[in-house]
């Protein structure tokens, strides 16, 4: 049985910001909250931009069509920054 495949219950319900995190409830009543530095497209995004999100992933990932950001349920409940950008060769 592969433990790493989202279960049912692990479905993004909301989203919403705080000062500093990023918070996710979870159709199973979990709540998720992981700090917004994590992801620096969301961290230098207006507060207009980070509330226009969508779900995506069919239940499973969160989506920020204003930034181009993606997020996971399975990579928040593993607690996985965004991997580091490599240097942008123009």
């Amino acid at each position: 049985m592969n433990t790493l495949e989202p279960k049912a219950g692990e479905r993004v319900r909301n989203v919403h910001f705080t000062n500093d995190t990023i918070v996710v409830d979870l159709f199973d009543g979990r709540t998720i909250s992981v700090p917004v530095a994590w992801y620096p497209r969301l961290l230098h995004a207006t507060k207009g931009q980070r509330e226009n999100w969508e779900i995506a992933g069919a239940g499973y990932g969160i989506h920020w069509p204003d930034i181009d950001e993606d997020l996971s349920t399975q990579g928040l409940l593993h607690g996985a920054p965004a991997p580091r950008s490599a240097s942008k060769a123009a």
